[in-house]
């Protein structure tokens, strides 16, 4: 990867537990600071649909799991890495981080920001079953949510987090939300 004359870049990179709202957080920044936007989990749901597979949250536990033994750790961070380096958009939002590797990987980028979305786990429950992105999300119970945070691909969540120096707080409304980002942005984009 080569960043030799290539216009700086804020990228923010989005970690935090299942369905605090790195989801919309990327789509707000998407649209309001036109942003680039890319998820860990693409990847994975774009293979699951090559094989014609359901994008339940257990296939994509899988299919995480199958490529980081196969090809390594930090098999996604690279790719994303990669994604990153040939956007030409002056924000980037990188979103879903969960391992360690994944940082150790993109926090080599040229000014990269690791930002935790916190919401409490009653707010995130909610919502993830209102979205219901997976197939298996909809009829999900509190206890099945609680369980999925002890999956491998979560439960990493919690040590990444501690490495994050933003914090953005998801339990009030979407204008709470977009205000926190607006300033966040205004933040870093004085240092490009």
């Amino acid at each position: 990867m080569i960043f030799m004359n290539k216009p700086k870049k804020l990228i923010l990179g989005f970690t935090g537990l299942l369905a605090s709202g790195k989801g919309a957080a990327a789509k707000y920044l998407e649209e309001k600071h036109q942003a680039g936007a890319y998820r860990f989990s693409t990847m994975l749901r774009d293979l699951l649909n090559r094989l014609y597979l359901p994008q339940s949250r257990d296939l994509l536990v899988k299919m995480s799991e199958s490529m980081r033994a196969a090809f390594g750790e930090d098999v996604l961070a690279q790719t994303m890495a990669n994604d990153v380096a040939n956007d030409a958009h002056q924000i980037i939002v990188v979103e879903g981080i969960r391992r360690l590797a994944d940082i150790a990987y993109l926090s080599k980028l040229p000014n990269f920001v690791l930002v935790e979305i916190f919401a409490d786990p009653k707010v995130r429950y909610a919502r993830l079953i209102k979205r219901g992105e997976n197939k298996d999300d909809n009829s999900k119970t509190y206890e099945q949510f609680l369980a999925d945070h002890q999956r491998s691909t979560e439960v990493s969540i919690l040590e990444v987090i501690k490495h994050a120096t933003e914090r953005t707080d998801n339990n009030g409304n979407l204008e709470s939300l977009r205000k926190q980002l607006d300033e966040l942005v205004k933040k870093y984009k004085r240092s490009l």
